[in-house]
């Protein structure tokens, strides 16, 4: 039991120092903790999440060709539209653009060009930036587990086939979308009066009776409208849109009884002497579809190859690759060496509260920046308690946890973006912007989340 310990001390140390260093360092540095566990203390290697990495680069090369084309910009410019033709209602609008816009694209870094136009909006409309900034950088990584090209919902879906849940993409969305929203929509009344009004801050007004200052918060306006978009932007967007159109339309298809999904033999042969055939996996037309997208998108849009790798979504995207492979692998090797120790230790508890599954996902996302990496290091452990798979979807929200320690990307841009200076990190690291609306979220959006299940299944 001793060894035991010591071995899961070296996988928390390598997340946390990862960690430090930011999500390519939390899959390097998960190498380490491999170094040490496989050769150190002789543990079986666990199994890298291939399936998985491979639907990440097609999702992630498809998003960024789009936004090569120009596609990204013209999202921003119709969510910025909407935002200042309703500008007294930004704090409920601003996390629901954040949101969607990361449900189509399948990461939160497309928000990085709204956000300051959201603050902006915010503080020439004297609405205090800090309510609708620090709801709507949670809300572009609650999308997440809203998207179906997102690494979180197609890692779920690849390892609850695996082990006998039988869903696809469109049915884990159908769960967290109304139960985000349900979460989005108290964080943003929760957040609607939050602090104090611009006028009535003493900080704030001590800031605006400073000259400079003055004109650093109100002399610009940040804005994409007078950016001109050409067709072949729009015709990138409409590409996109019509490959999530065929990956939702194959899981339609599969949810009604109607299976359009092509049949192949599987080389094995039943009892009855027939060959075994099976469709193909919705990960596998994932892939196809979103590759084919991107060369359509580079073929009829000009869209340049050598600008995708450059943007923030391909980036971003193959991070999270290298993250989740060295996190992922790390957790495997040590949960799949213990797993019969576990499942003694634990499954009395689990077995008459399997929702307590929920604090162990949003207590391992707190330590890794990725919801996608928490998925899959922890379900396949979850499965094996024998926690039924509609509560791990009913629960699947509690996966995004790195709110608590603000050092996510999204949050430290937000708080820079924030000219006003009402958004902030706190003098004790955890009384930040981002808690308050974080915890409400996350919380009422497991509870929405775990009753919709209750009553689906």
């Amino acid at each position: 039991m001793l060894v035991m310990i010591i071995e899961l001390l070296v996988v928390l140390l390598a997340l946390y120092v990862g960690s430090r260093y930011g999500s390519l360092a939390l899959g390097a540095i998960s190498g380490i903790g491999l170094v040490i566990l496989v050769f150190g203390f002789q543990l079986k290697p666990g199994n890298p999440p291939t399936d998985v990495i491979y639907i990440i680069i097609a999702a992630v090369t498809c998003a960024g060709i789009m936004q090569a084309s120009g596609g990204m910009d013209w999202l921003i410019q119709l969510a910025e539209k909407l935002l200042r033709r309703h500008p007294d209602r930004i704090t409920f609008l601003a996390p629901f653009c954040t949101f969607f816009l990361t449900v189509l694209v399948g990461t939160g870094h497309v928000v990085y060009t709204l956000m300051p136009i959201i603050c902006d909006i915010a503080l020439k409309k004297g609405i205090r930036p800090e309510r609708p900034c620090g709801v709507a950088s949670i809300a572009s990584q609650v999308g997440i587990t809203c998207s179906p090209i997102a690494a979180a919902v197609a890692s779920f879906v690849v390892i609850s086939n695996a082990n006998g849940f039988d869903v696809n993409n469109l049915q884990v969305i159908a769960v967290t979308i109304p139960a985000c929203l349900c979460g989005l929509i108290v964080a943003s009344a929760f957040s609607y009066k939050r602090g104090l009004d611009l006028d009535k801050d003493p900080q704030f007004m001590a800031r605006v009776n400073d000259p400079k200052l003055r004109e650093y918060m109100y002399g610009s306006s940040a804005t994409m409208l007078d950016k001109e978009i050409d067709k072949n932007a729009k015709r990138a967007v409409f590409i996109f849109l019509g490959a999530l159109a065929v990956i939702v339309m194959y899981s339609v298809f599969q949810i009604i009884g109607c299976d359009m999904r092509p049949v192949f033999a599987t080389g094995k042969t039943l009892a009855d002497g027939t060959a075994e055939m099976k469709p193909v996996g919705m990960n596998i037309i994932i892939q196809i579809v979103m590759i084919a997208a991107a060369a359509l998108m580079i073929v009829f849009c000009n869209a340049s190859p050598k600008k995708a790798v450059q943007g923030a979504v391909w980036q971003s995207g193959m991070v999270a690759v290298v993250a989740i492979y060295g996190i992922a692998w790390l957790a495997d090797t040590y949960f799949s060496n213990y797993l019969d120790v576990m499942k003694s230790s634990l499954e009395g508890v689990v077995s008459q509260y399997p929702w307590t599954i929920a604090i162990a996902f949003f207590a391992v996302s707190v330590l890794i920046n990725s919801q996608g990496a928490v998925v899959v290091s922890m379900l396949p452990l979850a499965y094996s308690l024998g926690i039924p798979g509609p509560i791990l979807l009913g629960v699947l929200p509690s996966v995004y946890g790195y709110f608590f320690i603000p050092n996510y990307p999204s949050d430290i841009a937000t708080v820079n973006f924030d000219r006003s200076g009402t958004t902030t990190i706190g003098k004790y690291l955890l009384n930040h912007s981002f808690m308050m609306p974080g915890m409400v979220s996350v919380v009422v959006s497991t509870l929405v989340g775990f009753l919709l299940t209750m009553l689906i299944y």
